[in-house]
């Protein structure tokens, strides 16, 4: 593999992961609870 498509790979799979752990991060914070009201 080429150098650039190293970076490319390592630049995509930090996005992904990034993106994952801010997921989590953030639904940790700010629990989505908005369904829990509807089965009354």
């Amino acid at each position: 593999m080429t150098t650039s498509a190293l970076v490319m790979m390592a630049l995509s799979i930090g996005i992904l992961w990034g993106g994952l752990a801010w997921a989590i991060l953030r639904l940790r914070k700010h629990p989505d609870v908005s369904g829990v009201d509807d089965e009354a």
